[in-house]
């Protein structure tokens, strides 16, 4: 994997993820699944701003967790530019650690205690790109419950299939 193949499928995958997102009701950010599951508006605030954010920790080769939360958000538009603004952000950062930076080692420490440590190539493919994938996925399940057409993803959905 290079940085450009990392960013290219990033792009791509950004492309879904604002569809995505653009489906995301201002009026429903407060409904949640279950007690134990965030809010529609923080898992969506969440699918758009933590890719910028995961992707300024490999410029170190450590990152201190804080246990920050994702900021509650006040609208759809809200949420469709903080991840157009991490789009550019993640890009940029990419860039910065290059290709000679993915094989650098990286540790995620929380409370003085190392928690992981990993090839920065496999912080960017395990927590910049699959966890982004996961939780969109949460996200398109929650459209589903609300009965808000989801898009299509890796193919057709059940509401935008050409072959119906």
């Amino acid at each position: 994997m290079t940085i450009a193949e990392l960013i290219q499928e990033f792009e791509a995958e950004a492309r879904t993820t604002r569809r995505v997102l653009e489906r995301v009701p201002t009026d429903k950010l407060t409904w949640a699944p279950h007690t134990k599951s965030m809010t529609l508006g923080r898992l969506a605030m969440h699918v758009a701003s933590a890719p910028a954010a995961i992707s300024t920790w490999p410029l170190g080769d450590q990152y201190e967790f804080k246990g920050d939360k994702t900021p509650l958000p006040a609208s759809t538009d809200e949420i469709v530019a903080a991840h157009d603004k991490g789009v550019e952000t993640v890009k940029s950062n990419l860039e910065k650690i290059g290709d000679a930076g993915l094989g650098a080692s990286w540790s995620g420490v929380a409370g003085g205690k190392t928690m992981m440590t990993m090839p920065k190539a496999g912080l960017l493919r395990a927590l910049l790109m699959n966890h982004t994938y996961h939780h969109r996925g949460q996200l398109s399940v929650y459209l589903r419950l609300l009965e808000v057409p989801v898009p299509p993803i890796y193919g057709p959905s059940a509401d935008e299939n050409p072959f119906r």
